[in-house]
């Protein structure tokens, strides 16, 4: 399990970009967009901000 910090994450279409981004490559996907914390299983932490970065959302693996 892989926890992000995605501090430009800011509303529910913020977070429907981000599901949709890393949907595809990770098996489970969960946005705490209060935190501004996202969750996910089954991917590579590196592929999992490159596909945020990609979509204009810088992010860090937090731990």
């Amino acid at each position: 399990m892989t926890v992000l910090s995605v501090p430009d994450m800011s509303c529910g279409h913020c977070k429907a970009s981000v599901e949709a981004a890393l949907s595809p490559l990770a098996s489970k996907v969960e946005v705490d967009l209060p935190a501004r914390r996202v969750t996910a299983e089954g991917a590579p932490p590196e592929a999992l901000v490159k596909a945020l970065e990609a979509i204009g959302f810088p992010a860090s693996v937090v731990g």
